[in-house]
């Protein structure tokens, strides 16, 4: 199957060629996949010795921001730069004519990543979020699954996204680790919450929140909880859903055949006292691609074909806009 979808790849015509625009954690690795696809047109960074170090490695030029943007022959920009450059980034790009992906959050300002989108849409350019997880085989198993009605209608989802990690200072855990936790459950749930509330702790930072819980609420009644901390003694990456026939468990430290588990449950006892019991977890089975790869190759099929992205500029202000919501509701309780 993957030999044919090279194939088919083939026969659509060139690979769109991509610059990459920051060499960090995210640029680097951006860089290693569309070098591998065939798609690496050249790599900036602020930093010209790291640029230089990447480009050595995977033969593509080291060139200026404004020599890309000028030539004809590059089709897109991937941002992956601090939160606070994707708009002026992403906004020269797209007048220019480029496609853009944009590392998440795609931007730190709701009005900004309007901005984003009503240019992609006016000039008919491409916009593209990194909300990577949309690309996991893992999400895209529990998605359809829930879709098809394989659990039942849906009642909550619970995501943690813990680990002591890199700690930010242009935006909080939620902003830095949350966006992809949001984007699923959006996925998941089919609609927006008009109920949000949130509660968190600055330890590091008199006002940049090191973890937060946030709780969501949706028009069908669904709920969804997200925790976050990158003040936390393990790693924890776990999305819980569950429904009224069952529940699934994505966990990102399990190995692939148990990335994704499958739990049935009944209901026992009087109405009065019930008692839930789970079944035996049943692994769903998967298929292991790296995200990225996947995201990359989503992204140049959009560019070949015109089609619209799955996560694109307004699927990324959806997310903003929650991320915006959980950012007043720890306000509120700091000013309380």
């Amino acid at each position: 199957m993957m030999a044919q979808a090279e194939a088919d790849r083939e026969r659509a015509g060139p690979v769109p060629q991509v610059a990459v625009i920051g060499c960090g954690y995210w640029g680097r690795n951006h860089v290693r996949n569309y070098a591998e696809l065939g798609a690496l047109a050249a790599v900036w960074d602020r930093h010209p010795d790291r640029a230089q170090a990447l480009a050595d490695l995977h033969g593509a030029p080291v060139r200026s921001y404004e020599d890309i943007l000028a030539d004809p022959f590059v089709d897109a920009v991937v941002l992956a730069l601090p939160p606070s450059q994707h708009h002026p980034f992403g906004q020269r790009a797209l007048e220019a004519g480029k496609h853009v992906f944009v590392e998440k959050p795609m931007a730190l300002d709701m009005g900004e990543a309007r901005a984003l989108c009503d240019t992609a849409d006016r000039l008919d350019r491409r916009l593209m979020v990194g909300h990577i997880l949309q690309y996991h085989p893992a999400f895209a198993a529990v998605l359809d699954l829930l879709q098809r009605g394989e659990i039942g209608r849906l009642f909550y989802v619970s995501s943690n996204r813990l680990n002591l990690g890199k700690v930010r200072r242009e935006e909080d855990a939620f902003w830095a680790l949350a966006p992809h936790d949001v984007s699923m459950i959006l996925s998941l749930v089919g609609s927006e919450p008009p109920q949000v509330d949130a509660s968190g702790g600055a330890y590091l930072h008199t006002t940049i929140a090191d973890m937060t819980s946030a709780q969501l609420v949706f028009p069908g009644g669904e709920q969804a909880h997200i925790a976050v901390s990158w003040l936390h003694p393990f790693k924890e990456q776990k999305l819980t859903v569950v429904g009224s026939k069952g529940m699934l468990v994505f966990d990102d430290g399990e190995p692939w055949e148990r990335k994704v588990m499958r739990f049935g449950y009944r209901i026992e006892g009087p109405p009065q006292m019930p008692s839930a019991v789970k079944e035996e977890g049943v692994p769903v089975p998967l298929e292991p691609k790296e995200p990225l790869r996947q995201e990359c190759l989503h992204f140049l099929d959009c560019i070949r074909t015109g089609a619209r992205p799955r996560t694109d500029g307004w699927e990324g202000l959806r997310v903003l806009s929650v991320l915006t919501r959980v950012s007043e509701a720890l306000s509120r309780r700091r000013a309380a």
